[in-house]
């Protein structure tokens, strides 16, 4: 579950070890851009602590798991998304999620495809 000594690539951004330009944090999450865009809009709200992914989290954490979720909703508006914007929130290896810190996507901006995949 959680362990500061981590070093994956969220990590080191939540630490300051990679410069970023977050476009909101808190407490407990860090809003930053995608650098591979999948849309016009594609954020990442990547939790401070480090979870490897939503199987890591515990009854005790959903609090902070919604929180994120909430984070979504207020950044959706603070960028202009306000035709809508989908959540992708990755787990296991069939999902293809990269960095193994949980994160959720926001990704909107355009009319977006029915489906993720064919």
């Amino acid at each position: 579950m959680a362990n500061n000594m981590v070093h994956d690539i969220f990590c080191k951004i939540v630490r300051g070890e990679i410069k970023s330009k977050p476009i909101f944090q808190n407490r407990n999450f860090i809003v930053i851009k995608d650098i591979n865009p999948q849309a016009p809009i594609h954020l990442l709200i990547i939790a401070k602590k480090h979870f490897e992914d939503i199987s890591s989290f515990k009854k005790a954490h959903t609090g902070l798991l919604g929180g994120g979720l909430m984070i979504a909703e207020k950044i959706s508006k603070k960028v202009g998304l306000k035709n809508g914007y989908r959540l992708i929130i990755n787990r296991g290896a069939d999902a293809q999620g990269g960095v193994p810190h949980f994160h959720i996507h926001i990704l909107g901006g355009k009319k977006l495809g029915t489906k993720i995949v064919k």
